[in-house]
């Protein structure tokens, strides 16, 4: 019987996107110094945005999903859990 890496390799990259680190611990990063990023209430550019978040907040990261081509990650603030939402992986890194 042949095995196939394919499913393993799509799991890794699919960990390696989501930036699976310590406790699912991120920092936001790359807004720039006036802007924030959005949490928004599903992932993709047409939900409603929550609220804005500086760079250097820190979030609990749950799962990450693909929506249009674009990595999505549900998180919710680790100072205050009770907001959770969705944000961009392209402004999450490891703390």
């Amino acid at each position: 019987m042949r095995r196939h890496a394919f499913p393993l390799l799509l799991g890794l990259v699919f960990l390696a996107g989501c930036g699976a680190g310590p406790a699912g611990r991120a920092v936001v990063q790359g807004a720039g110094p006036d802007e924030l990023v959005k949490l928004r209430a599903g992932p993709g550019l047409g939900y409603s945005i929550i609220l804005g978040l500086p760079d250097g907040t820190t979030v609990d990261r749950r799962d990450c999903v693909t929506e249009l081509g674009q990595l999505w990650c549900r998180v919710s603030l680790s100072a205050a859990p009770r907001f959770t939402g969705y944000v961009s992986a392209d402004y999450l890194s490891a703390p």
